[in-house]
């Protein structure tokens, strides 16, 4: 490890693994210190865990290996949120499109990955790459649609550039830090809050961008100036909202986006998407809670009940 980083911050995702890639399954690979140790057993993890991650010191069954490049990881993992499981995948494939596209192949890796957090801001991407100094930083962007991942590949990796109207933050820095950067990056092109908001909006790259554009079905909920979410799915028959006329269930509404997209480039500011309703974010865990929060509730009732008539 560098120092730059506490132990308790350390972070561990599972990735998906390819034959005929570079990285073979078992591998842990370890950023910002860009180095992978190679083809690990489930029965290796518990010691590899406190003897390189806890304690720091060498894992002796193997050394680790410098790697180059540039790693891209998309949150895919679909059974914590379906948002992510939709989304995920049509950006691991725009990524994989545009890497062979551009001739980055070897140069850029793009992989699935477990849950990171944040899974409301879906697409989730992990961006480790070289800045425009060299160093090594991760990244993380959040409402990604297809149509970003060119002005990713392009201003962030290919650049080492920000690209601010998708950035969440960089990893490893606590809000106070995060907030630094993003001062210094903005005086270092020597723009107000304002003009930076403007610079790098979606417009001013070049690029549709991620429009807010809620999914009915609580999906994935940006989507491209087309008026397509980049879930592209259409609503079960048992969930459509009969109220409405039937169109209204296959496709996201644009009429409130519009107007907020109209409001926020009048004042030169990000637009600011809506928060997922309750009901959008409930997954079976919550149901599992509630039951139990109603069983145990109907148990102290009925309790209650008995000893009140035996007094």
């Amino acid at each position: 490890m560098n120092g730059l980083f506490y132990f308790s911050q350390t972070k561990l995702t599972i990735c998906e693994g390819e034959d005929g890639t570079e990285s073979s399954l078992g591998d842990v690979l370890i950023f910002p210190d860009m180095i992978r140790y190679r083809e690990l057993t489930h029965l290796d993890v518990d010691n590899f865990v406190d003897e390189v991650l806890v304690k720091d010191t060498e894992w002796l069954p193997g050394s680790p290996e410098a790697i180059k490049g540039s790693y891209v990881f998309v949150c895919c993992h679909g059974s914590r949120d379906k948002r992510c499981g939709v989304c995920g995948p049509a950006l691991i494939t725009r990524f994989k499109e545009e890497i062979e596209g551009q001739g980055l192949h070897g140069q850029v890796a793009v992989s699935a990955c477990s849950h990171v957090g944040g899974h409301k801001y879906a697409g989730n991407v992990i961006i480790f790459s070289p800045d425009a100094k060299g160093e090594v930083t991760g990244h993380w962007y959040g409402y990604v649609a297809p149509d970003d991942v060119p002005v990713l590949l392009r201003q962030h990796i290919g650049q080492g550039e920000i690209v601010g109207h998708l950035w969440r933050g960089q990893l490893g820095l606590s809000e106070e830090q995060q907030k630094k950067a993003l001062e210094l990056r903005r005086a270092t092109n020597g723009l107000t809050e304002e003009e930076s908001s403007a610079k790098e909006s979606p417009e001013a790259n070049g690029a549709n961008g991620a429009a807010c554009n809620p999914a009915p079905a609580g999906g994935c909920c940006q989507g491209n100036g087309g008026g397509l979410t980049c879930c592209q799915s259409d609503l079960p028959a048992g969930k459509q909202d009969k109220s409405v006329p039937a169109e209204q269930n296959h496709k996201s509404s644009t009429t409130e986006s519009d107007k907020e997209n109209g409001a926020a480039s009048k004042k030169g500011r990000m637009k600011i998407c809506r928060m997922p309703t309750w009901f959008e974010t409930w997954d079976k865990s919550d149901t599992y809670t509630t039951l139990a929060v109603v069983a145990s509730a109907a148990t102290v009732f009925a309790a209650f009940r008995c000893y009140k008539a035996m007094n």
